[in-house]
């Protein structure tokens, strides 16, 4: 396995046979496996775990609670070695540094402590739903926004649209991680539920870290094959 892959398999079914067999057919072809909500409530985040077995294991549980509450979440969710777990910025600064915090004094000595994401905008959101929740739109701005807050309260990057990524790496810097969802193959026609969408090959020209890829290649009728193919979009 190519462990300088960028693509992180997004495995959304509660179905835990149906986990593995699709983490047996893509994990020679992506650098992870993304366990989130769906699977965790039905299974447990100890399953998620189990599923991803020794490949890196992103632990997407968009985390939004009270800073104490967050902080002992995190402590938890680390004792699963993932490499790294999502929390919503929009808990606060406040939240966000008790998180990173509490991920440091969870981290195995000598060992890699997980990486913490703050989740921007959704993707699944555009402009006018921003406006519907009282956020300040236009997305990019309150993506801006909250990637600044995020880097201020010592996370190690955000999760945020294809459309943000050239913007945000050049505010944020080349140390700072970017996420991205809303990926879709070249040959894609739909972008199903999300509103901002990007090819692989597009998304790391535009500066993203890593990509999460899920129906493009879970719902495929080889996920193996779809995720060779993205993989090959990208390039060695």
């Amino acid at each position: 396995m190519r462990r300088d892959n960028p693509i992180y398999c997004a495995i959304d079914t509660a179905d835990p046979e149906a986990a593995r067999a699709l983490a047996g057919a893509v994990s020679p072809f992506v650098g992870g496996l993304k366990l989130g909500l769906e699977f965790c409530t039905a299974n447990g985040p100890a399953a998620a775990r189990r599923v991803a077995g020794e490949v890196p294991l992103f632990l997407d549980l968009k985390l939004h609670d009270i800073p104490n509450t967050v902080a002992g979440a995190v402590r938890a969710a680390a004792a699963l070695g993932p490499a790294l777990l999502t929390l919503h910025c929009a808990g606060g600064k406040a939240m966000m540094e008790a998180a990173a915090a509490a991920a440091k004094e969870a981290a195995p000595p000598g060992g890699r402590r997980m990486q913490l994401l703050g989740v921007t905008v959704l993707t699944s959101l555009g402009d006018d739903d921003l406006d519907e929740v009282g956020q300040r739109g236009p997305a990019l701005d309150q993506a801006r926004r909250l990637a600044a807050l995020a880097r201020r309260a010592g996370l190690d990057g955000i999760v945020c649209s294809p459309l943000e990524v050239a913007a945000l790496r050049r505010e944020c810097g080349r140390d700072f991680l970017l996420v991205v969802p809303g990926i879709r193959p070249a040959s894609a026609r739909g972008a199903d539920d999300q509103k901002r969408v990007m090819t692989a090959r597009e998304a790391i020209a535009a500066g993203a870290d890593h990509l999460v890829i899920g129906r493009p290649i879970t719902a495929a009728p080889d996920p193996a094959a779809a995720a060779r193919a993205i993989a090959s979009e990208i390039g060695p």
